[in-house]
């Protein structure tokens, strides 16, 4: 029976040794079910072990321990079957050759899945069109700006028509309008084409308007796991924005920690996270003993970057507490 899910990750640990008999753990017993045709937002800070579970995904990196399965493949014990349901854009287009024209890395990348002769070339006549390349078909990849070069890298990772596609950071060192035109095909590939897109990126604007569950992982743990819609609700109720008459005092931005300080035209705006009203209150009597004239104070609807701070932060202190 065909699973629900595109990818299934259990108990997945990673440990990496050292010459001198000591070992760092990247990946601690990691769990997580990416559903099918979905995008699905995989973040994290750097050095949180994404990078070490994306490679085990893709079949780079073997785990220490646990299981991860692609459409019901068992990447390691069925890894040729596995990494047939897998296209995977890596950071920085490097499944990409540069000395090569568009047509020829798509047809080289076709005959490594197994393609061959007409289906081939329909296939990437199909791919080029739509990535609007086919006029530049011939050229080197060299010359391409790096949106076009990341058309060609999705367009290969897509030449097997795979049902997973992986994109590691897709609009890392693009301008504005290439980055938009990845994230647009993003979406298509998920809507149109029905694919299942996992997506690493640090542009955390756009996870948040482009995928429909993301999952957050910190020093090697899930921290969390949830539709975008359900994420964002767990924080609509807490999230607020106070307006501070003027700048704050030498010293006193120790006292606000807690949330974001931005010196404004005129005044000074804190936001931020607030759990209960105990809390905001405490936050009213610190802008009272400063001395501070308050302007306003505004319930605001969160977004995904704060977020995201706010619970790395959060389970980087419950870390540092456990292990003292």
């Amino acid at each position: 029976m065909k699973s629900s899910h595109a990818i299934e990750i259990n108990g997945l640990n990673k440990f990496y040794y050292h010459k001198k008999g000591t070992s760092i753990q990247a990946v601690k017993g990691l769990s997580l079910s990416v559903p099918t045709g979905q995008i699905y937002g995989f973040l994290g800070p750097n050095g949180a072990g994404k990078t070490t579970t994306i490679k085990m995904i893709c079949g780079l990196v073997r785990p220490t321990s646990g299981t991860v399965f692609v459409n019901g493949h068992n990447v390691w014990l069925k890894r040729s079957t596995a990494m047939q349901q897998i296209g995977a854009v890596l950071e920085g287009t490097r499944n990409i050759h540069w000395a090569l024209s568009a047509w020829d890395n798509l047809i080289y990348y076709g005959h490594l899945k197994g393609l061959w002769g007409k289906r081939l070339a329909i296939r990437a006549e199909q791919l080029l069109m739509e990535m609007e390349l086919w006029d530049r078909r011939k050229d080197l990849v060299r010359a391409f700006s790096r949106g076009m070069q990341q058309k060609v890298a999705v367009a290969c990772a897509l030449i097997a028509d795979p049902p997973v596609i992986l994109l590691d950071e897709p609009t890392l060192g693009l301008d504005v309008l290439a980055a938009r035109t990845v994230k647009n095909l993003v979406v298509r590939l998920a809507k149109e084409h029905r694919k299942t897109v996992i997506l690493t990126t640090h542009q955390l604007d756009m996870a948040q308007s482009v995928c429909d569950r993301v999952a957050i992982i910190n020093k090697g743990q899930i921290i969390t796991d949830k539709p975008i819609e359900e994420l964002l609700d767990l924080f609509r109720k807490r999230h607020y924005q106070i307006k501070i008459e003027g700048n704050l005092p030498d010293g006193a931005d120790s006292a606000f920690k807690d949330l974001t300080v931005e010196q404004k035209e005129g005044f000074t705006q804190l936001s931020g996270t607030i759990p209960d009203q105990v809390s905001l209150y405490d936050t009213l009597e610190r802008i009272r003993s400063h001395n501070l004239i308050l302007i306003a104070v505004n319930r605001t609807e969160p977004n995904l970057e704060e977020i995201f701070i706010h619970l790395v932060d959060s389970s980087s202190t419950q870390t540092k507490q456990g292990d003292s």
